[in-house]
């Protein structure tokens, strides 16, 4: 479990084939204080497990499952990645509950500069358009956000200069996909709503 606080964005040192899956280095500083191996951490929103570490730098395994479902497939070296530990128990939750379970990838539909922020519109395929509701909660590459507005199956997000700063949507541009996860509370209702009963 996660908030969507990005704690620190870290670069892909490497990434190696190993069979059909890829085992990622992550450099690191932040993140690797008190992480260990078999420690979930986030790399732009997708829960991974920790397989090694050092000083400043851990390693992931993604499998086929996980490259399918996320851009995790697409990392190379220099790329720069949204870092999350996992939440411990007691900790302060600032953003939402979010699982680093990615729904789907989408991708940046338009990207606008205003004078004191940042607009983004992401698209996301038709089936996904009912979990997204205006001022509820989005997981986009990790961060929290809230989507300020919905037209069918897009959303539009606000990126406050922090936010801009200490994450990679200040990278982002139209074009590029991301990682998307749904609110968990909608994806509940929705199945319990499309039951039988």
């Amino acid at each position: 479990m996660f908030t969507g606080l990005i704690e620190e964005v870290g670069t892909v040192a490497d990434v190696v084939a190993h069979g059909g899956a890829r085992r990622i280095t992550v450099r690191a500083g932040v993140v690797t204080d008190g992480l260990a191996v078999d420690d979930s951490v986030a790399l732009d929103g997708c829960c991974q497990t920790v397989v090694d570490r050092g000083d400043d730098w851990f390693t992931v395994v993604a499998v086929e499952e996980t490259l399918k479902k996320t851009t995790l497939g697409a990392f190379a070296a220099g790329r720069r990645v949204n870092l999350e530990r996992a939440l411990r128990v007691g900790d302060r939750l600032g953003g939402h509950f979010v699982q680093g379970h990615v729904d789907c990838t989408a991708h940046v539909a338009d990207a606008d500069k205003l004078e004191s922020s940042w607009i983004f519109w992401i698209e996301y395929r038709e089936e996904f358009a009912s979990l997204v509701i205006p001022v509820g909660s989005i997981a986009i590459n990790g961060v929290s956000l809230t989507a300020a507005e919905v037209d069918r199956n897009r959303c539009k997000v606000s990126i406050i200069p922090h936010t801009h700063a200490v994450t990679t949507f200040n990278t982002l541009a139209a074009g590029d996909a991301v990682n998307v996860e749904f609110d968990m509370i909608g994806k509940y209702i929705r199945s319990f709503v499309a039951r039988d009963v």
